[in-house]
């Protein structure tokens, strides 16, 4: 599925797979996690089938809680092992697509790297670090919003992704 999508053009895809989403789930949950690591960059990823860089994470499986799946979402998305629970942030609504989107924000700083460390793959096409004050061109408006909060170290409570 990730290949088709991949030969779309990028507003298609993004649009596509929020109604697939909204079809198959009226109300979704997903995770975001700021990813920290010894020098205090942040991880972010490009995926294959949107545009522009992202904080790493994605859906919430059934039976899985919020950590978990921000545990599941980083190994996936850049080859990182939780060391520690991550903090859990915030928890945000996501009106962009189908205004039923929550999304739970967390930060992890105690990791290790696992297989597939920054490792492309099907979904991922570009994982790295970035200094807060060199961000890469192409930042999500929902993750320089989520970045900014970061850094002045102050998290709405509630509030719109």
């Amino acid at each position: 599925m990730l290949k088709i999508l991949s030969l779309l053009p990028k507003r298609w895809t993004k649009r596509l797979v929020q109604s697939y989403c909204l079809v198959r789930n009226p109300y979704s949950l997903g995770v975001r996690v700021i990813v920290e690591d010894e020098l205090n960059r942040v991880l972010l990823v490009r995926h294959s089938y949107l545009e522009g860089w992202y904080l790493p994470g994605g859906g919430v499986d059934g039976g899985e809680s919020l950590d978990e799946a921000a545990c599941r979402e980083v190994r996936e998305e850049a080859g990182i092992v939780a060391v520690e629970t991550p903090a859990f942030l915030n928890i945000y609504l996501n009106q962009e697509a189908t205004g039923r989107d929550h999304v739970g924000l967390f930060h992890l700083q105690a990791w290790s790297r696992g297989e597939n460390f920054l490792a492309p793959n099907a979904e991922i096409l570009e994982a790295d670090f970035f200094d807060l004050e060199a961000l890469p061109q192409g930042l999500s408006a929902a993750t320089a919003r989520r970045l900014a909060e970061h850094k002045a170290g102050a998290f709405p409570t509630g509030g719109r992704w």
